[in-house]
């Protein structure tokens, strides 16, 4: 039982961590654009490239 001493302010300071660590995320705009990624890694940069033309 004096584990639970140690534990559970551990378990409540990394929770708290985690909190902090989300709302700074919101804050900073890491969330604004969700679909933006998800389009950029389907998208196509690089242009088709001509077939050699035969002789």
């Amino acid at each position: 039982m004096e584990i639970l001493v140690i534990l559970v302010p551990l378990a409540l300071m990394l929770g708290g961590a985690g909190l902090v660590a989300f709302l700074w995320s919101l804050r900073s705009g890491q969330y604004d654009d969700l679909d933006g990624a998800a389009w950029r890694a389907i998208a196509d940069d690089e242009q088709p490239q001509e077939a050699p033309a035969k002789r």
